[in-house]
């Protein structure tokens, strides 16, 4: 029985668009662009916006995934964002544009695994192995600190990006956008923790040492509220959550409260300074 729910939990967690929304080409100056999918394709950015740059990213488990890079000139953090399970990056990319210009930060979002062009097949282990590439390339290639990182998870997004957050020690902050508690605590409304659960993020919420800002609709009928609540309340050191009114689960970025709240994040985390990071961090260690 545990298998067969393991494996119902996992099909329930992977839904990729499909067709994916673009598609990778090729330039004739050797850059990758992205174009929308179907007749008449089109460029998924502006044809003179060299602020987006399209990369493939190489995973420790052979799969190569698409990654969005939009730089902000005036940004000094920059955010790395895990999507929700039915959506791509052709999809984002508005989304991107706008967060890059009203929180002014830059913005790295990528296609796990299976979604959009990435190569291979979506999976829990795939989805960890594919923040850890993006986020080791952010490092080497745009030379991006882990110290000026807001990781941001939305939906199963929060997987990956609390396993992620786990690992990192120094991290400027964490944003959990109808986030979960753990796959079959959606799927079966259980209380209790099973070893064949998907995204444990119960569990992982507790080793995060950065501030974490939680937002949620208080009408999601597919993640109820109060996953984000039990994240908020188990998180070490938790920012003032977001409970937005009547908001569901897809459609959170419409209300105002939305993007001020996110922005407001933002801007506090820009002004905590490195020593006083460092003395959080000790005093987390310490707790």
């Amino acid at each position: 029985m545990g298998c067969s729910v393991s494996r119902l939990a996992s099909r329930f967690a992977f839904f990729p668009p499909s067709p994916p929304t673009y598609q990778i080409k090729t330039r004739e100056d050797g850059r990758l662009s992205a174009v929308t999918s179907g007749p008449p394709s089109a460029p998924v950015a502006n044809a003179d916006d060299d602020s987006l740059n399209v990369r493939l990213v190489e995973t420790r488990r052979g799969n190569k995934i698409v990654a969005f890079f939009l730089r902000n000139p005036y940004a000094r953090l920059t955010l790395l964002y895990s999507h929700g399970n039915a959506a791509d990056l052709g999809q984002l990319y508005d989304l991107f544009v706008q967060l890059k210009v009203n929180l002014r930060v830059n913005v790295m979002g990528y296609d796990y695994s299976g979604y959009g062009a990435s190569t291979g097949k979506p999976s829990e282990s795939n989805t960890y192995a594919d923040i850890e590439a993006v986020y080791d390339f952010l490092e080497t290639e745009y030379g991006v600190s882990q110290e000026n990182v807001i990781l941001y998870g939305q939906s199963v997004g929060s997987g990956p990006t609390l396993h992620l957050a786990a690992k990192l020690p120094r991290l400027r902050g964490v944003i959990l956008h109808s986030a979960i508690l753990s796959g079959l605590r959606v799927l079966c409304h259980v209380k209790f923790s099973f070893c064949f659960d998907i995204y444990k993020n119960i569990n992982k919420i507790r080793k995060v040492k950065c501030p974490v800002c939680v937002i949620h609709g208080t009408e999601d009928d597919v993640v109820n509220w109060l996953h984000g609540h039990g994240l908020w309340k188990k998180a070490k050191e938790p920012y003032d959550p977001l409970w937005i009114k009547g908001g569901g689960h897809c459609n959170l970025e419409l209300y105002p409260d939305y993007i001020r709240h996110v922005c407001k994040f933002v801007r506090e985390m820009e002004s905590i300074t490195t020593e006083t990071r460092l003395k959080k961090i000790r005093q987390n260690i310490l707790a």
